[in-house]
């Protein structure tokens, strides 16, 4: 049996967690001021990519909330229907972001919150390239991450099995701008999950435009 088949399906543990994983992370402070920051920036009527949209709160929610235009994508089928159930006013698909096919310059923002860790590094820097040829220029990026030194390393998570990899603060930066964008603000903080089985974790959030006169690197 190979390495990828003994590797946990990126949707089971979050099929499994459903609400709970709401409900864990609905404290986050740093959430919410990211989400503020971005709606702070967008032109009514924006149009917005959820990569990784979960159960669709607070990020769909809040931007459809306030009036913009919002593609949740999400792997997991749990998840999809609950955001599909909670956020009515938003656009949800279930299905890996890989396989969506994304017209270039046609969003006005794009939301990662968290949504990387069970890809590996090659994968997620190929991933914020894409996305970042997805953004119309002058467009912004909010990417939130647990900033370690990780890679393939299986581990437990809120009860349970994933495998994780991450880049530490810096190693991300570098590959957003050479993504071709621009980090306009981060800011770190610690946060523990409201679950009993959850730990203090790290967490990075990165706030990030396209340039508007020039294009990424191919």
């Amino acid at each position: 049996m190979t390495d990828d088949q003994h590797r946990p399906h990126p949707a089971a543990a979050f099929d499994a967690l459903g609400a709970e994983y709401e409900k864990a992370f609905a404290g986050s402070r740093t959430h919410r001021h990211s989400l503020e920051w971005l709606l702070g920036r967008l032109a009514p009527g924006s149009r917005v990519l959820d990569v990784g949209s979960g159960t669709g709160r607070p990020t769909a929610e809040t931007l459809a909330a306030a009036g913009h235009d919002v593609l949740g994508v999400d792997i997991s089928p749990v998840m999809a229907d609950l955001a599909a159930r909670q956020v009515p006013d938003a656009t949800f698909r279930c299905a890996d972001i890989h396989d969506v096919p994304l017209e270039d310059a046609s969003f006005d923002a794009v939301c990662v919150y968290f949504s990387l860790l069970q890809l590996d590094r090659r994968e997620q820097a190929a991933l914020i390239g894409r996305l970042t040829w997805v953004l119309k220029p002058g467009g912004y990026l909010v990417l939130a991450t647990v900033p370690l030194d990780v890679e393939g390393v299986d581990a437990v998570f809120m009860g349970q099995p994933v495998r994780v990899t991450s880049f530490t603060a810096q190693a991300l930066a570098t590959v957003v701008e050479e993504a071709g964008l621009e980090v306009v603000t981060e800011e770190a903080t610690l946060f523990t999950p409201a679950h009993p089985d959850a730990r203090p974790e790290p967490h990075l959030f990165l706030h990030c435009r396209r340039p508007a006169a020039t294009a990424p690197d191919a």
